[in-house]
């Protein structure tokens, strides 16, 4: 997957790019680019949130459209939007519509168990029922939730109120890798070839990512999308670090995410912000893909 969710403010600055020209052009070059270098593997342009025909439809015009094989999209519609459950088969097919019959897959869905571990497991099954029949891949999110002493990626803490501490409560287990009701109804759909689970693995987190790999195996998950962050690669280790992570999840099939501007590359020192050259970013999805995509390559799922 090239970037996540581009057309949010806390994964891309568009006040350095209001009409996400510099980014179309970015995940152009990186996507011609892996058209060479993995001929067949997917090029998934980055699940979008909010889910915004007008933003793919925008992109798409800059050219975009012959450097993305799918559309992935991203909702919480129990904690974060303003639509119903019952509106994922149209929007879904809104971003089919505008994006020329390609597929679409649902890279984050999920819903926390603040309020309620029923209701989460409650969500596992009613948001499947949903979205199975319109979507190539679904991924929930997460496998784990977040330890309370870390921060949520969010611009919005001090004005979310609630709806911040929902970041903390997304995983079907909870940070020390207790089930929670929900893990045994996710279990189920993953006996579907289509359904897997998104967890982030943390910066040398060893401990964290040694509970992941566990509960993937208890949990008979075979499907997982995760991230290497392009900001992370740049740092002392990286290598190291990376190699030991993809030789871990090699039994399973890995969707692998690419994002985050290190802030020697950026316009301005953050991970949101456009690089100052723009090919630096195919550069790195290159080296990534070299070391590690083309074994775990797979054909688009069909809808």
């Amino acid at each position: 997957m090239l970037w996540n969710e581009p057309n949010n403010l806390s994964h891309w600055d568009r006040s350095l790019d209001p009409e996400w020209g510099l980014f179309a052009e970015m995940i152009g070059l990186a996507g011609e680019r892996l058209a060479h270098v993995a001929p067949g593997l997917p090029r998934v342009l980055g699940g979008i949130s909010p889910i915004d025909p007008r933003f793919v439809r925008r992109v798409f015009a800059r050219g975009l459209d012959r450097a993305i094989d799918v559309v992935a999209v991203h909702g919480f519609p129990l904690d974060w939007n303003r639509w119903h459950l019952a509106e994922w088969p149209r929007r879904v097919e809104t971003i089919r519509e505008v994006c020329g019959g390609k597929p679409v897959w649902a890279t984050e869905v999920g819903a926390s168990s603040l309020v309620s571990e029923s209701l989460q497991a409650w969500a596992v099954d009613a948001t499947l029922e949903q979205l199975r029949p319109h979507v190539a891949r679904i991924f929930w999110y997460a496998l784990m939730d977040l330890p309370e002493r870390w921060e949520a990626v969010t611009r919005h803490r001090g004005g979310e109120g609630s709806a911040y501490y929902r970041h903390f409560r997304m995983g079907v287990c909870n940070a020390q890798g207790r089930p929670k009701p929900a893990a045994a109804r996710l279990a189920a759909w993953a006996a579907h070839d289509d359904v897997g689970v998104c967890e982030w693995v943390y910066w040398r987190e060893q401990a964290r990512f040694g509970r992941m790999l566990r509960l993937l195996g208890e949990l008979g998950i075979r499907r997982i999308r995760t991230g290497i962050g392009w900001a992370d690669w740049d740092r002392p280790g990286a290598v190291d670090w990376f190699d030991s992570v993809m030789l871990a999840l090699e039994p399973f099939d890995v969707t692998l995410t690419l994002c985050f501007t290190p802030a020697r590359a950026g316009r301005t020192p953050h991970h949101t912000s456009p690089p100052t050259n723009l090919g630096d970013f195919a550069d790195f999805c290159e080296v990534i893909v070299r070391r590690y995509g083309v074994s775990t390559a797979v054909e688009p799922a069909r809808i």
